[in-house]
């Protein structure tokens, strides 16, 4: 007689107990019930997350407007939850024709040794993605400021051969100076510089990283794939290092959403790019400045004239190595151009000097050759000796004819200049001490007659003969 073994029955505590199901002609509709305190705020919560809200504002507003009690944690699971039911929002394909725009972008580059300290620092990686093709130019640097930022796109451009006619970039300070979807405000020298290479610049929606998503993936895939995890001894290395993989793999790949090679894409927009301009832009620093009381602005320790009129008023101020413009904040209009001056010189145009100005060196000399041939060697010789300083003294010797007269001045410069005493306090001494003596007039004298005899006497003379 065959034995049968006896079935073993176990209970599997890790798996659900079986439910029974439901009749086939019943429909749920509502969602299934949860226990969280959120669960009352459902519909609040989806309406936020669709409006691009995150967990933090929707336990705030909860908080504020709906008297919930709950912990940040407890909304922070329940969006987690709620984010994962959700259907993800289709997004748009942009298709742009050849050579008509290209996207730019600031990643996080890899770290780098700094040769002033000695330590490793990490880079900025700028990247530029062509619309049609995909083809990349990555650039490293150390720092960003608005002339590396354009200076950036000039070596891409040339790395190019060309340049499309519209560029794709996000609100950064170094092209943008106040994000407006209507009308941005962008970063003159950023604006400059694209007017010059003939391209038009296009920012982004503020938070809208989709409108440039080929450069965002562009970033994102030199992160990911040849920078990840790598240090360098040097810029020169690491740009090197991913030129090479720029060439050798980004260039040669299939790229994913058009299904073919960049290099070969890129050959046939090569040809639909904007040419260069022959002469490289001229880079300039700007800002803005106040005109002072004297009529002039301050740029690196040195002083321009600006239009009368602009005393006390905002200016703005462009300036290289060569030339100083200034302009109007309004409609940008060229109020002067100055030649650069050394620290601490002024550059005043004629017609931007007041009507008090002192006259020149020159014109000063000139004066005193003309008050006297003593006065003018005096003065000349004073000034080859002194320099700028004399020129005060020079005025002031010349003052003294007003209480001194012409000849008595240049009776003194005659001394000084035989005693050799080039000093204006030597004259001005010699003539104090020199004065002619002062005559009175006296009314009582044995020679000085009664005024009656004067009156017959001038009455005798003027006695016609006939009388």
């Amino acid at each position: 007689m065959a034995l049968v073994k006896p079935s073993i029955y176990t209970l599997d505590f890790t798996r659900p107990a079986e439910q029974t199901p439901k009749p086939a002609n019943t429909v749920t509709t509502d969602p299934a019930p949860s226990n969280s305190a959120c669960g009352p705020f459902r519909d609040l919560v989806q309406q936020a997350l669709i409006a691009g809200r995150n967990a933090v504002s929707i336990w705030q507003e909860m908080v504020d407007r709906h008297s919930f009690t709950g912990a940040y944690e407890t909304v922070k699971r329940f969006v987690r939850k709620q984010r994962g039911a959700q259907t993800p929002e289709a997004r748009a394909v942009i298709l742009t024709a050849p050579g008509e725009e290209l996207q730019v972008d600031y990643g996080t580059g890899p770290q780098v040794r700094d040769p002033k300290t000695g330590k490793y620092r990490r880079t900025r990686l700028f990247v530029l993605t062509l619309g049609f093709s995909r083809k990349c130019v990555r650039l490293l640097s150390f720092q960003s400021s608005s002339q590396i930022w354009a200076e950036l796109h000039e070596t891409a451009f040339r790395r190019l051969g060309g340049t499309t006619k519209y560029i794709v970039l996000d609100n950064l300070t170094e092209g943008v100076l106040k994000p407006d979807i209507y009308d941005p405000k962008l970063n003159p020298l950023y604006r400059d510089v694209l007017a010059h290479y003939n391209a038009v610049p296009m920012p982004c929606r503020v938070r809208d990283p989709d409108r440039k998503g080929k450069v965002e993936r562009g970033v994102g895939h030199a992160k990911q794939t040849p920078l990840k995890g790598k240090r360098f001894e040097s810029l020169t290395e690491a740009q090197a290092y991913l030129d090479h993989w720029e060439e050798r793999w980004a260039d040669t790949r299939i790229h994913g959403t058009t299904k073919r090679q960049v290099s070969t894409m890129f050959a046939e927009e090569k040809s639909c790019l904007q040419s260069l301009p022959i002469e490289p832009f001229r880079y300039y620093k700007y800002g803005e400045r106040t005109v002072h009381l004297d009529g002039c602005v301050e740029v690196e320790a040195a002083y321009y004239s600006a239009p009368p009129g602009w005393i006390s008023r905002r200016v703005r101020v462009q300036w290289d190595g060569i030339r100083v413009r200034l302009l109007d904040p309004k409609t940008g209009q060229l109020l002067r151009e100055h030649l650069r001056q050394e620290r601490g010189r002024h550059c005043i145009q004629q017609e931007d000097r007041p009507r008090h100005t002192p006259i020149g060196t020159l014109q000063l000399l000139s004066r005193a050759a003309k008050e006297g041939p003593n006065i003018g060697t005096f003065c000349r010789h004073l000034h080859e000796r002194q320099g700028e300083p004399a020129i005060r003294r020079i005025q002031g010797l010349l003052s003294l004819h007003r209480k001194y007269g012409v000849a008595r001045v240049d009776e003194a410069c005659a001394a000084a200049l035989e005693l050799e005493a080039f000093d204006w306090r030597f004259v001005k001494r010699y003539l104090e001490r020199h004065s002619p003596l002062q005559l009175t007039l006296q009314q009582v004298d044995p020679l000085i007659r009664e005024l009656p005899q004067y009156r017959d006497l001038i009455e005798e003379r003027t006695k016609e003969p006939n009388e």
